[in-house]
C-alpha cells in the first residue's frame, strides 16, 4: 500500500501555520520539523499530539543549521558535526514523543540536506551510520531512483530498512532528481495533473520527468508538502485514488 507523507509542524515563534489541523486526518505519515529549518518546542509538542490522535506515524524531519534559508542551502559538515546536528534533533523529538508515550518510526532529512544525501554516498552513510548508533529500528526516508538497489546495498551494511519516496507535486529531471525550486515548473499546482501522476504511478508504475521521460520508480510513499496552499484539497483527492 502507497502511503501518503507530509512535511509538517512548520510553524515556530509566533509563525504558525494554520494547515496541520486539518491536513493530519489525511496523512499516514508526519515528518515532523524538528527546529533546525523549522519548527520549535511548542510546535513539536503540538505536531506529536495531532499525529497521535489521528493514527499517523511520526517521522523526524532533520536538517542543516538553516532557520534563515529554510534548511534549502548546501552546507559543509564533517561526518561528526553531521552526525551531532542530526542526533540533536532527533533526540529534540523524541523527548516529545516520549513525553506522549509514542516514539520516532523514521528519520526524514531536509531540503539541502535531503538532496545532498541522494547525491553525496559519505553523507548517506553518516546518517545510517547515526541512525545505527541512535535507534537501528529506525528506517531512513530517501528519494525513490531507478538505481535503488546501490542505496538498499549500502543501508543493508547499516542494518537499516529505507523507504522509498515519490514526489507527485514537484516535477522530475531525466535522470530522476527533484527538479531545482530555483525552477519556474519545479512545483506542481494543477489539480488535473496531479490527478493524472498519481493514477499513472499507481497503475503502471512510473512518473513523468519535465521532458516526459518515463521514471519507473518503487513508491512506498507519496509526498505532498504542508506550505502548498492546495494541500489539503490535493490530499483528499490522492487519498481517494489511493484508497
Amino acid at each position: 500500500m502507497i502511503r501518503l507523507n507530509c512535511d509538517i509542524g512548520e510553524g515556530f515563534g509566533i509563525y504558525e501555520l494554520n494547515n496541520d489541523e486539518k491536513i493530519y486526518p489525511h496523512i499516514d505519515m508526519a515528518n515532523i520539523a524538528c527546529g533546525f529549518h523549522a519548527g520549535d518546542a511548542n510546535t513539536m509538542q503540538k505536531s506529536v499530539k495531532m499525529a497521535l490522535d489521528n493514527f499517523v506515524q511520526i517521522g523526524a524531519h532533520i536538517s542543516y543549521q538553516d532557520l534563515i534559508g529554510f534548511g534549502r542551502r548546501h552546507m559543509s559538515y564533517t561526518n561528526k558535526e553531521l552526525e551531532q546536528i542530526s542526533l540533536y534533533q532527533i533526540g529534540a523529538l523524541s523527548a516529545f514523543c516520549l513525553t506522549n508515550n509514542t516514539n520516532i518510526s523514521y528519520i526524514k532529512p531536509h531540503g539541502a540536506m535531503y538532496n545532498d544525501m541522494m547525491n553525496d554516498e559519505n553523507i548517506f552513510k553518516t546518517l545510517l551510520q547515526t541512525i545505527q548508533k541512535y535507534d537501528n529500528k529506525l528506517k531512513l526516508m530517501v528519494l525513490s531512483r531507478s538505481n535503488n538497489t546501490r542505496y538498499e546495498n549500502i543501508a543493508k551494511r547499516f542494518n537499516t530498512e529505507l523507504i522509498f519516496e515519490v514526489f507527485v507535486d514537484r516535477n522530475y529531471t531525466d535522470d530522476g532528481f527533484l527538479l531545482p525550486r530555483s525552477n519556474k515548473d519545479a512545483v506542481i499546482q494543477d489539480k488535473k495533473e496531479l490527478i493524472q501522476r498519481v493514477q499513472t504511478l499507481k497503475q503502471y508504475g512510473y512518473i513523468s520527468s519535465i521532458n516526459q521521460k518515463k521514471l519507473y520508480l518503487q513508491t512506498d510513499s507519496l509526498c505532498i508538502h504542508s506550505d502548498n496552499t492546495q494541500a489539503v484539497k490535493e490530499l483528499k483527492l490522492l487519498k481517494d485514488i489511493l484508497r
